[in-house]
């Protein structure tokens, strides 16, 4: 078993503001315990608030992280010797259950994703307006529980916010936690919590700030409000230190963190010594990444023998920190309406990167690279058999899976006989290495032994600007990878389209290609290929030409590989089917299914992808009709994203995408996202709009159409569907 640290910043979507002042990014360690090759991991997570943590001066470097975890292992007992680093000691110790998939956090309902564990709703300080909104969006999700910042904005609009909530729900049916945070004065606490008592208030967290000892006993014993202690446990590491607070000031409650509170040893000591008292408790998160959250979950589904049984009377925890941040780590705990579940998962995650994360939602894209060359060789080069991959994320969140090298030399192999390459080609790398098609140009030239020159990944990758003097006009690439935009952006410019009409072999992937751009590459005189493949095929596995004699809009496997197709229980690929061919008025001459894919050499057993394709009547070769996930099932009527988006791009030149919101009458209906930065409703765009409904059947002209000053794309370049879904469900909240 060895133990790795790694450390990374995390970025808020929104300033998350408390009376103590804003965050904008988190900083973090990861804790990976792991045994030989990755074959078992443990992940914790430590993760210190710079203003609030007992132990936030510890963690200055790695090194000092590493010398009080080896000689707290060093001790008969760990989590003793480690009682004044709580944050420390929660990761150490959800590392090393984790590893063991130990039954102190794994035998419960929750961890075996049969029950899910309510959550309240947060509330972040902001403008009055702002947090309505937010108010009104937690409802609409369906939180029964909300928990308010408050201490920050006027008192008179506090007193509203809670008059609009209490004026449209009863305790009965929305229970209402508020949290201070300590902002209270002494001379006015007892006041503001009398005026908040007329709105039934569950509980207040923290009114006075901590070791304010003889303030706090007095509100707790007096205050209309039922008091909950928070900040007051900070600090607080023995057994007897815990006893004498809570029998001194006894709250009516605590919310027990186990990042501030002592880990998980301190935290289940907190919870049981409340309860010999009839104090409640519930559990929280204090701004950890899903990693934390995770193991809190656990936690709490343990220590309060959360099940499907006795779930009616489960306190809500506050286990909402997964929404906090654009750049999350993607893990096996997922929020489905108001309840935090477990989720099923087949990938093992992967050690993390010391790589600081960059935001990559909501905005467009420039591919970028926060991985080097460098940086990759020496994952590739060393002993262990996999190296780290991260999804795209276009139709959901980023995944990070492990890749064996084996299996991506097998791919890397079958893509240089399939194109034939030499040893001693020329390659030209100008994708990030963050992802796989950059890490595979690499592994590609390793296995064939072509030269690689890489440059700084640009939609201009052409441009030769930063090249350092590799690449030259005269320099001959015999091979590339690009995505879409690239190719498009490099088109734009004559001399760059020349060197682009030069690349004796390019393949282009990670996202659909126009109709458009397809036209624009029809005549070039060297090889232009489109790629099909994913993350967990280890890039692609079958090509079609766009340009020359052999264009075709059937992709081609490679060698070794077979692909089939089969409809989905319940029929949606069919239905589909049916839908296209009555509009087109004939019966399909191929069949029509969710692709499967069987890649022995790659990829262990058949995948079943998400994507909708076609087989040839040959039985070998396919065609991409558009992905299961983009259906949009609108009045009894299956309209196909894809489909439509290539529709409209002969009419509509600016940037859109077609996304998709449930609605009331309809189930769901057809969204259009149009870039513009001016959001004007009329003029030129409108019109172009206008002319381009007019090709499309009745049935599939959208609903609603949103202007928005960038469409969401992740870091690669596709069109980010979960992104442009969440924004037109906002737009619609944002209207109610």
């Amino acid at each position: 078993m060895q133990i790795n640290l790694s450390q990374k910043t995390l970025h808020f979507k929104k300033a998350a503001t408390t009376s103590r002042g804003a965050y904008t990014e988190h900083d973090i360690l990861i804790i990976t315990v792991s045994g030989d090759n990755y074959e078992k991991i443990g992940l914790g997570e430590c993760a210190p608030l710079p203003d609030l943590s007992s132990d936030r001066d510890a963690y200055g470097n790695l090194a000092n992280v590493s010398r009080l975890i080896t000689e707290s292992l060093s001790c008969s007992d760990y989590a003793e010797c480690l009682r004044p680093y709580p944050a420390l000691l929660f990761a150490l110790e959800s590392a090393l259950y984790d590893y063991s998939k130990s039954p102190v956090l794994y035998d419960t309902p929750f961890a075996r994703s049969e029950v899910g564990i309510p959550t309240n709703g947060l509330i972040w300080m902001a403008p009055y307006d702002e947090m309505l909104q937010q108010v009104k969006e937690k409802l609409m999700a369906g939180f029964r529980c909300i928990k308010l910042k408050i201490g920050a904005i006027d008192w008179d609009e506090e007193m509203r916010l809670l008059e609009f909530i209490r004026s449209r729900f009863s305790p009965s049916t929305l229970q209402l936690r508020v949290d201070a945070n300590g902002a209270f004065r002494p001379d006015e606490a007892m006041e503001r919590l009398n005026d908040r008592a007329r709105f039934d208030i569950h509980s207040i967290e923290q009114p006075r700030p901590q070791n304010s000892w003889d303030d706090m006993a007095r509100l707790c014993r007096l205050s209309p409000v039922p008091v909950a202690l928070d900040e007051e446990l900070i600090g607080h590491f023995s057994l007897d230190e815990k006893k004498t607070l809570l029998d001194t000031l006894k709250p009516q409650f605590i919310v027990v963190k186990p990042t501030l509170h002592g880990g998980i040893t301190g935290s289940i000591e907190w919870v049981s010594e409340a309860n010999k008292r009839g104090i409640a408790s519930w559990m929280t998160s204090a701004l950890e990444s899903n990693i934390g959250l995770r193991n809190i979950a656990l936690l709490a589904a343990r220590v309060y023998n959360i099940s499907p049984e006795n779930i009616a009377g489960v306190m809500p925890q506050g286990l909402g920190t997964g929404l906090l941040y654009k750049d999350n780590i993607e893990m096996d705990v997922e929020l489905r309406g108001s309840r935090l579940w477990r989720c099923e998962v087949d990938e093992l995650p992967p050690p993390y990167s010391s790589t600081r994360s960059k935001n990559t939602s909501h905005t467009h894209h420039t591919p970028t690279a926060t991985v080097t060359i460098e940086q990759f060789k020496q994952e590739w080069f060393a002993n262990a058999p996999y190296v780290r991959l991260h999804t795209s994320g276009s139709t959901g969140k980023p995944k990070d899976i492990l890749g064996e090298k084996s299996r991506m030399l097998a791919s890397a192999r079958a893509t240089n006989d399939f194109l034939n390459l030499k040893p001693g080609d020329t390659a030209l790398l100008c994708l990030p290495l963050d992802y796989i098609a950059g890490k595979m140009m690499v592994v590609r030239c390793i296995e064939r032994g072509m030269r690689l020159i890489d440059i700084k990944p640009s939609n201009t990758p052409l441009d030769f600007v930063n090249d350092g003097g590799r690449l030259t006009a005269d320099t001959v690439i015999d091979f590339a990878a690009m995505i879409p935009s690239q190719v498009y952006c490099s088109l734009q410019d004559e001399r760059q389209r020349s060197r682009l009409m030069a690349i004796r072999h390019l393949i282009i992937g990670g996202g659909a290609i126009s109709d458009g751009l397809a036209r624009r590459l029809k005549d070039f005189p060297n090889a232009v290929w489109s790629t099909y493949g994913m993350t967990e095929t280890l890039s692609h596995i079958a090509l079609r030409r766009l340009n020359g004699e052999e264009a075709t809009e059937w992709y081609t496997p490679m060698d070794g590989i077979k692909v089939d197709v089969v409809p989905e229980d319940d029929n949606a690929a069919a239905a589909v089917a049916d839908t296209d061919n009555k509009r087109a008025g004939k019966e399909s001459a191929y069949r029509r299914g969710l692709l499967l894919i069987d890649a022995p050499a790659i990829h262990d057993g058949i995948l079943k992808t998400n994507d909708i394709a076609e087989m040839h009547n040959d039985g070998r070769r396919f065609r991409i009709i558009g992905r299961r996930d983009n259906i949009i099932c609108s009045g009894g009527i299956k309209l196909q994203i894809e489909e439509i988006e290539d529709a409209l791009r002969q009419y509509v030149h600016t940037p859109f995408c077609i996304s998709k919101r449930r609605d009331e009458k309809f189930g769901e209906i057809e969204v259009m996202l149009v870039e513009n930065d001016r959001k004007e409703k009329g003029g030129t765009i409108h019109a172009a709009l206008d002319e381009a409904f007019a090709h499309l059947q009745r049935y599939a002209v959208p609903k609603d159409v949103l202007y928005v000053r960038h469409i969401p794309t992740t870091p690669n370049g596709k069109i980010d569907r979960k992104a442009a879904m969440d924004m037109a469900a906002a737009d619609a909240a944002l209207n109610v």
